[in-house]
């Protein structure tokens, strides 16, 4: 129930600041099952839009734990599906919650491979995560504003959703298999962004000039 109303009240919310936001190929999203929605982290607010999008599926993410600290932040983000990952000392339940949620659960998973706003680098969690949760990978895209204050300018909001990306479960996840799968990912969000704009190029806000 809050989950739905927080849903409605930030759908709303978006509508008024920032106009109508469009999606592209909502129809590439399994339907059936879970799976893990993995993107190029752009802004803070992302996951909340990519769990707008994908409606009425729900998610659980990742988010770090300072995030936590704060009792009314902490009981607002859990509600959404959040749980906390200590990005310095990464445990082993940073694997094996989401696993376990998109084996027995009802919830997929949002996650950004490359970890940050401020790295483009893939890593290699959700490639291990979708072998051992036997889920597809789905890519997605966001192109729009990057820093809160533009949300304001009434830009744009545009997102795309790409076709599910199966990990092979018996394979090895050496080196060469991760960097293969990584280098898929990456050809699919690029494919995703020029689907919807092919001279829109990510700005990092916070990157050093």
């Amino acid at each position: 129930m809050l989950y739905r109303f927080i849903r409605v009240f930030v759908v709303t919310l978006v509508s008024i600041i920032n106009g109508r936001t469009y999606y592209l190929n909502k129809n590439r999203l399994p339907k059936e099952d879970n799976y893990i929605l993995v993107a190029p982290h752009r802004t803070w607010w992302d996951p909340v839009w990519y769990a707008m999008a994908a409606y009425p599926k729900r998610f659980i993410f990742m988010a770090k734990k300072e995030l936590f600290k704060n009792f009314f932040l902490r009981k607002l983000i859990v509600s959404l599906g959040a749980f906390p990952v200590d990005r310095k000392n990464v445990g082993p339940d940073v694997i094996r919650k989401p696993v376990s949620e998109l084996k027995t659960g009802d919830r997929s998973l949002i996650m950004f491979p490359s970890g940050s706003r401020h790295s483009q680098k893939l890593k290699s969690g959700s490639i291990l995560i979708a072998k051992l949760s036997k889920k597809p990978i789905v890519p997605a895209v966001y192109q729009g504003p990057v820093k809160f204050s533009h949300l304001f300018l009434r830009k744009r909001v545009t997102m795309n959703f790409g076709d599910p990306i199966v990990i092979d479960p018996k394979v090895k996840l050496t080196d060469d298999v991760i960097a293969e799968y990584n280098e898929k990912i990456e050809a699919a969000f690029a494919q995703l962004d020029d689907e919807i704009n092919p001279n829109w190029v990510y700005v990092d806000p916070k990157a050093k000039q």
